[in-house]
């Protein structure tokens, strides 16, 4: 590859991995990723913005070919896939300084080895002059780290968020366009990266009505020449109501448990809510955090295994304590063998996720007609819920 104008003078120039499958050792990556990096060339000073993991330094490298002198190297966030290569970027460009604010300069030094006299602090706030061009920082706190930082040129109008409102997307063209795929990715990133910290990061939704902005090139994924759809997208995941859907996810050790979901949705459904049964053997992250941006009652069930919920069914609990979508009810339903103990202890799975456990329904081995009965009830309890706070016509 080489690098790809996004504007006159501002360039992509950082790595693509079509075959990574996984990040963090977390999410699955069905379609790869990349590091986002750009070169900015000013009419007296260049900057390169953000660089790669090191593994992939050779890309960056190739696409950097013919630029002479760098003066300047912007670190928005200390994380390795965005800062890994700096050290290496200094040694081949002993003219170039790294900016960035205090609070990354210490992260930065605490996870690699940069000299003092090779960095500068810049203010929130503060801009760097290249000449026709300026570079101003501004910190944005836990965009999904406590140091991340966001850059913006005015006279381009053109943004670099960061992690934020990016996508693990490995692209043919470059610019995202209306391309639902781009978009897809780009839910399941915010679920998987973003959602975690939403009700503290919603604020900087309002901090970039401050800015003009024709172009969003975050760290990740596509370059957003229609900038308002990804806005759009993140004011409603971040913000709107839920949607007048049930998720059901769950794990079922020889059928009995799915007889149970699939009830409750078909229940569901002849009541005006509508159900998402996810089925969590062989299902990957991805393709339950969709949902979990939409739906307003998260259901949860489970066979007993050796004494204990299903692993896979801990596992999710675990997802939604940690990730805590804006769901606002849950219930539990599950069979067992001869300990329903489990089962009434799931709630407890939960104890940072602030949700309204409104039931469950736990049957011994299959389901006879009470715990049909019990389901039922359930589902008249959650479109209840459902119609007392709006989410039903």
């Amino acid at each position: 590859m080489s690098k790809i104008a996004i504007k006159e003078d501002i360039f992509w120039v950082g790595a693509k991995d079509p075959d990574r499958d996984v990040f963090d050792g977390l999410m699955p990556l069905p379609q790869g990723t990349t590091y986002n990096a750009y070169l900015v060339v000013g009419s007296e000073k260049t900057a390169l913005i953000d660089t790669c993991e090191p593994e992939f330094l050779d890309q960056l490298l190739g696409n950097l070919e013919g630029v002479k002198k760098i003066d300047y190297i912007v670190s928005h966030h200390a994380e390795q896939d965005h800062s890994g290569s700096i050290p290496l970027m200094l040694e081949r460009h002993p003219e170039a300084t790294l900016l960035c604010l205090q609070k990354n300069k210490d992260m930065l030094q605490t996870l690699m080895t940069i000299p003092d006299d090779r960095i500068q602090v810049i203010e929130d706030g503060g801009e760097v002059s290249l000449g026709n061009k300026t570079i101003r920082f501004e910190h944005f706190p836990w965009v999904h780290w406590p140091e991340t930082t966001i850059t913006y040129i005015p006279e381009d109008k053109v943004l670099f968020p960061c992690d934020f409102l990016g996508s693990h997307y490995c692209w043919e063209n470059i610019f995202a366009g209306d391309d639902p795929i781009v978009y897809k990715g780009a839910r399941e990133y915010y679920v998987q990266i973003m959602m975690l910290y939403s009700m503290m990061t919603a604020k900087h939704l309002d901090r970039l009505k401050q800015f003009d902005i024709e172009f969003i090139c975050p760290s990740h994924g596509s370059v957003y020449d229609k900038p308002q759809i990804i806005l759009d997208l993140y004011e409603k995941w971040m913000r709107a109501a839920p949607e007048n859907l049930a998720l059901i996810a769950y794990v079922s050790a020889h059928g009995s448990t799915e007889i149970m979901a699939n009830y409750l949705g078909e229940a569901l459904e002849k009541r005006g809510v509508k159900a998402v049964l996810k089925n969590l053997i062989g299902l990957p992250l991805n393709e339950l955090a969709g949902d979990l941006t939409d739906a307003a009652t998260i259901v949860l069930g489970s066979s007993v295994i050796m004494a204990a919920l299903h692993p896979l069914a801990v596992y999710t609990a675990f997802l939604l304590d940690r990730l805590k979508p804006k769901a606002k009810f849950a219930a539990v339903i599950g069979s067992y063998g001869w300990s329903p103990n489990p089962l009434k202890k799931a709630a407890e799975l939960l104890p940072s996720w602030k949700v309204d456990v409104v039931g469950s329904v736990i049957a011994k081995g299959h389901p006879d007609a009470a715990a049909l009965a019990e389901l039922a009830a359930l589902a008249d309890t959650i479109a209840a819920k459902h119609r007392e706070a709006g989410l039903m016509k």
